[in-house]
């Protein structure tokens, strides 16, 4: 196999709450966990932010909102630096929780950490501006939206999220994705990346609806669509050469745990691409959260999660390898 490049793909990076109050009292790569090394040795790594980054604001109260998560960015943008996070998406139901100040609060502290996002923005303009960011020579292209929360869409005089119902058979739907996948291509990216944060949580399966959309971006020039929302992953599909992670599903925070879906079990997805582009395969590293952080997975965990990813990806036709603790999808020789 010719040299690759190492793209990390991860669900919800919710670093609020309690997360937060026990990061006030260790290094801020403590949230790692035995994840640490791993992460670090990726050429690049992409996360949902499932947080805003701010101590202001009061928490939203204009439609009833059950949680509200912000982390303090002085330990948080440290945090994502220490693993090489080369971009985040903020097109998710919590980036709003405390309202405008700490939204503009997020984007200052990625901006003046260097770490780029999509998915939300100033203006809806901003919201649905494309990413382009470098990694070790690639250039990946990423578009990020929403179907959660229509409360928290941009508009022309308010900072939010990219919101947009996700409908393969609503034609402005269709027209106004096409509209962010031209503007994304136009600079002729290697890679081309699709972050939705879509559905409901706590589902092991997406609807048809969703698959036809998948295959509706993988046929407009999408490579990777990374999918995130339900909580607890789901399957993965190879769909013309191109990688669908229908759902990440939790990587790190402190929700309560679902002792049947188990949302504290997942998997730190890596897409390995050639220098050109092409993706050649996928590795599924299995991970659960502990102590406020994520760790690599103990043995009955990685076992229960590669049982239950070959389950849910059974009906895509999708052919695994064990390697190690973890399991391998080929896409091109």
């Amino acid at each position: 196999m010719t040299e690759t490049i190492r793209l990390g793909f991860t669900g919800d990076v919710m670093l609020g709450r309690l997360v937060n109050e026990r990061q006030q009292h260790r290094p801020p790569h403590a949230v790692w966990g035995s994840m640490r090394e791993p992460l670090q040795s990726l050429d690049g790594l992409f996360v949902n932010l499932e947080c805003c980054l701010s101590t202001r604001g009061q928490q939203w109260q204009r439609t009833h909102r059950p949680f509200h998560f912000r982390a303090d960015p002085k330990w948080a943008i440290p945090a994502l630096q220490d693993v090489g996070v080369a971009w985040v998406t903020l097109a998710n139901n919590h980036v709003l929780d405390y309202e405008e100040v700490a939204l503009e609060d997020t984007f200052d502290a990625l901006e003046n950490g260097e770490i780029p996002y999509a998915g939300a923005g100033r203006t809806e303009a901003d919201a649905w501006e494309p990413s382009h960011v470098q990694v070790a020579g690639l250039d990946v292209a990423l578009v990020a939206f929403t179907d959660n929360t229509p409360e928290y869409a941009a508009d022309g005089e308010s900072p939010g999220t990219a919101h947009v119902p996700i409908d393969p058979d609503d034609d402005a739907v269709l027209e106004q994705v096409e509209a962010v996948l031209d503007s994304a291509r136009k600079a002729d990216p290697d890679v081309l990346v699709a972050s939705l944060h879509w559905g409901p949580n706590m589902r092991e399966h997406p609807p048809q609806s969703f698959q036809d959309f998948a295959h509706w971006l993988v046929e407009r020039g999408v490579d990777i669509l990374h999918g995130h929302s339900a909580h607890v992953f789901q399957g993965v599909e190879v769909y013309d050469d191109s990688v669908i992670l229908y759902d990440t599903g939790d990587f790190v925070d402190d929700y309560a745990v679902d002792e049947s879906l188990r949302n504290d079990r997942g998997f730190l997805f890596e897409i390995r691409v050639s220098p050109t582009g092409s993706i050649h395969d996928l590795h599924l590293h299995p991970t659960e959260i502990g102590e406020l952080a994520v760790h690599r997975a103990s043995q009955p965990a990685a076992q229960w999660c590669r049982t239950q990813l070959r389950e849910r990806s059974s009906s895509f036709g999708t052919r695994f390898e064990r390697v190690d603790d973890g399991l391998r999808v080929e896409i091109r020789e």
